[in-house]
């Protein structure tokens, strides 16, 4: 396989539904009464799962591009401590910002300037292939989350 085609291949695992749902799909009609909602047996809000989301992206996103990036502290960093969003532009926000970065990172990924094998320098062996990887990985587990609180609540 070529690397025009390895770079496609990555950016429709992180972009395109494939045998999971997309994000779009997911987020899409979240009625912000269900937004901080908790439901027994589950551990997260759909805004923790939310802000979650965006924030791990934008890590492995900025570690991915800038070498001074500096990571939250795990795991405390990584999960908002509120329930529910403060507001509804709250919430558009993070959505509107895990989009862009999801983009960012497509297009990072997608970029023949890009190496994809190569450790960063800034790493301690992680190169962009293996980002973008643990990146739609983790995304598909925490969108899956999402969908089924949707779907329970």
């Amino acid at each position: 396989m070529d690397d025009k085609a390895v770079r496609k291949l990555l950016v429709d695992m992180l972009t395109k539904p494939n045998a999971h749902l997309t994000f779009e799909n997911v987020i899409r009609d979240f009625t912000p009464e269900n937004r901080g909602k908790r439901i027994a047996n589950f551990p997260h809000t759909a805004w923790q799962l939310l802000e979650h989301l965006r924030i791990a992206q934008w890590d492995i996103l900025e570690f991915s591009r800038n070498p001074a990036h500096v990571s939250p502290e795990f795991p405390d960093g990584y999960w908002p401590r509120e329930d529910a969003p403060p507001n509804n532009a709250s919430w558009d926000k993070s959505v509107a910002a895990f989009i862009r970065d999801l983009n960012a990172m497509a297009a990072l990924v997608e970029s023949p300037n890009s190496n994809l094998l190569i450790p960063f320098p800034h790493g301690d062996g992680q190169n962009l292939l293996r980002e973008a990887l643990v990146l739609a990985k983790h995304n598909s587990y925490h969108i899956g989350q999402l969908a089924m609180l949707k779907k329970s609540l």
